[in-house]
């Protein structure tokens, strides 16, 4: 008895944070990108419970049986699949301009999506796929969406950063690792990109907005989860293995992201950084300003776009 209750609350500590609000969606649009799987899926299946949502992801046929999962189980046929590869601009593009064919309005952005530790490879406009996916695919679906979120506020921008930005940097002179490539800290360093550009983004939508709780941007590390997204390192993968005890369900992981989309407490709280439900520290390089500028328009630059 003593060992089940020390392993079980060893359990609820590493559970972490959840989040306890029961605010509802009804006639709300939410987008959360990578929702076929982990935490995405599970953040779907929690805001299911409240309001429509739509899961972008790149393998239709696996959202479809997520989807399709999340609406039996609750009850909700507002769980809508879209075609969307953070790889390729183009398919950005695309799913945007049917978004906004379709829909009228957008409540809740959640950059979910990502990847994790992958041998080298560029997306498919050349972009280190690291920074590509978890950086600038979200970089970019957040502009082409904006007007529609800012139309539709108060509306809130989630991104699903990590603690490994702890551990990144923005090399500036080799984005795209052509010089010199570790896949962990090209992971790291596309985290950090998250927590910069949330600050960047908050910072700049304030200054638009002179009543602030309109429109708010938020970034998150939702723990260490046993999820799919170690599946490119085989030691990874045995060690998540070993260790599941140690590690966050994926339910439990989505509290974080659940929390930022829906408690009513942080309706005029932006550009800051969360963990388990509350505010967590945010390294140094992830509160540099100028950093967070430059990499902005090094961003825009890539993408062909101008966002001011």
């Amino acid at each position: 008895p003593v060992v089940t209750a020390a392993a079980l609350s060893c359990r609820r500590y590493v559970a972490g944070g959840q989040c306890k609000s029961t605010a509802r969606l009804e006639g709300k649009v939410v987008i959360i990108t990578g929702a076929n799987t982990g935490i995405g899926k599970e953040t779907a299946r929690d805001l299911a419970r409240r309001g429509k949502v739509i899961v972008a992801c790149r393998d239709i046929a696996k959202a479809e049986a997520a989807a399709s999962e999340i609406r039996a189980e609750t009850g909700n046929q507002q769980v809508i699949v879209k075609k969307l590869d953070l790889a390729d601009t183009k398919s950005i593009r695309e799913f945007a301009e049917k978004f906004l064919a379709e829909e009228k309005e957008l409540h809740v952005l959640i950059n979910n999506a990502g990847v994790m530790l992958c041998p080298y490879s560029k997306t498919a406009d050349g972009f280190e796929m690291h920074l590509g996916v978890n950086h600038l695919g979200h970089f970019l679906l957040t502009f082409l969406l904006l007007e529609c979120l800012k139309q539709s506020a108060p509306a809130r921008i989630v991104n699903v950063s990590s603690l490994a930005h702890h551990g990144g940097r923005i090399r500036f002179h080799d984005l795209h690792g052509e010089k010199s490539y570790n896949r962990g800290l090209a992971y790291c360093h596309s985290k950090l990109a998250n927590v910069l550009f949330t600050r960047e983004l908050a910072r700049r939508l304030q200054g638009k907005s002179q009543r602030r709780a309109e429109f708010t941007a938020n970034a998150l590390h939702p723990g260490s989860v046993h999820s799919e997204l170690v599946r490119h390192s085989f030691v990874m993968t045995w060690l998540w293995k070993i260790f599941s005890f140690f590690l966050k369900t994926p339910q439990e992981g989505a509290q974080t992201s659940v929390y930022c989309a829906v408690a009513e407490e942080l309706d005029s709280v932006t550009g800051q950084y969360f963990s388990d439900c509350q505010p967590a520290y945010i390294s140094p390089r992830g509160r540099d300003d100028e950093t967070a500028k430059k990499l902005w328009s090094v961003s825009c630059e890539l993408l062909g776009i101008q966002w001011d």
